[in-house]
């Protein structure tokens, strides 16, 4: 399993991982891969800059990204000095309801969440860009796209490439003309920010749409079979993110002793059919794990979801009350339709190993066939 990538970036494996868990990036790129990790959750640079340092003592000296979420264009609307007024009250009752209908406890020790994720605003998703930089990072990837042209700029001055996610291959052309290094085709069954298209016609239209740009595939990757089909269709690796959030080393979440976290456990009782494409996690579609929390957006009389990136900042504290909360079947979490496969906790290493061993057990049954 090794592509153009490996000898790119160093790495044993072409697998790369979106995890908001600085542990099991670490552990993926321990493990032979990259480990990427999200930065939306932090909302000031000096928790980054805590995270990052942590990265650099933990991953053996080898390669590691960050994920940002930074539209190419800079919003006129959600800055940090006016979200209130953008936020209509009837949504936050709303959603207060909705927590108190769930039985959804408060923050513990009358903790306040208000703040939101700030991580969607334009301005903090830069000083992400600026406190990564100043790390050995190997990667930026941006899930809403190219980022702007000066941010590029500055990834390059710094000799890191960029990394931007497309739903389309039209996507996949203005992302390879605006100078990104590589494309992530992202298909329907992807957990978090999708399109229209499945990953078995998107990869294959976005390899022929960039050229020589190498492309990432995304989306209802989780065995080392699929790993196989996704480099016969032309990519030269995969991006995943589902399949790791059941590593044991995934640490968000509440957890009762060692076992699985609350969202663990919704991820592990779910089918591949246990999800919903809906504008409720950020403002843009995003599929997430089917629960109480979305059939109550779902039903009638609740509100529009708001757009990025307000929907999220409204929903932040919930969220993480959520999350927090012992109760499995009232989550928000975003998976990927993979998650019918997502049947044990078992440490990011394991689950890197077996994408291996599948991949080489695919090619030698396609060597057999090829051969008969």
């Amino acid at each position: 399993m090794r592509t153009e990538l490996c000898d790119r970036f160093g790495i044993d494996y072409p697998i790369f991982v979106f995890t908001p868990s600085e542990k099991v990036a670490a552990a993926v790129t321990r493990a032979g891969g990259m480990g990427v990790l999200g930065c939306v959750r932090f909302n000031q640079a000096d928790e980054l800059e805590s995270v990052l340092c942590w990265m650099d003592d933990n991953t053996d000296g080898k390669p590691y990204g960050v994920d940002v979420v930074m539209p190419a264009k800079v919003p006129t609307e959600g800055t940090s000095v006016d979200i209130n007024s953008y936020i209509p009250q009837s949504h936050r009752d709303f959603v207060a309801k909705t927590l108190t209908d769930l039985g959804v406890p408060p923050l513990p020790d009358g903790g306040a969440g208000s703040e939101g994720v700030l991580g969607w605003l334009h301005s903090v998703a830069r000083s992400h860009v600026d406190v990564a930089l100043g790390h050995r990072i190997s990667l930026i990837a941006n899930a809403l796209g190219s980022p702007p042209a000066d941010v590029l700029d500055q990834a390059h001055a710094a000799g890191v490439p960029v990394a931007a996610l497309a739903g389309t291959a039209d996507h996949a052309r203005r992302h390879a003309a605006n100078g990104v290094d590589i494309v992530v085709a992202q298909g329907y069954e992807a957990g978090g920010h999708t399109g229209e298209i499945a990953s078995m016609v998107l990869v294959p239209e976005v390899v022929q749409a960039v050229g020589h740009t190498p492309v990432l595939a995304a989306g209802g990757i989780g065995t080392g079979q699929q790993v196989a089909a996704a480099l016969a269709l032309g990519a030269s690796g995969v991006w995943m993110g589902s399949a790791f959030l059941t590593a044991t080393e995934y640490d968000l979440g509440a957890r009762d002793a060692d076992g699985p976290s609350v969202i663990q456990q919704a991820l592990l009782a779910a089918g591949s059919s246990d999800t919903v494409r809906r504008r409720i996690y950020s403002g843009k579609p995003a599929r997430l794990l089917k629960s109480r929390w979305t059939d109550a957006w779902d039903a009638d009389g609740a509100p529009e979801p708001l757009p990025m990136p307000l929907q999220n900042i409204l929903v932040a504290e919930a969220h993480q009350r959520m999350s927090l909360s012992s109760d499995p079947t009232a989550v928000a979490m975003p998976v990927g339709q993979i998650v019918g496969r997502m049947n044990e906790i078992r440490p990011a290493a394991d689950i890197v190993a077996e994408l291996v061993s599948g991949f080489e057990a695919a090619t030698r049954r396609l060597d057999d066939i090829r051969g008969a």
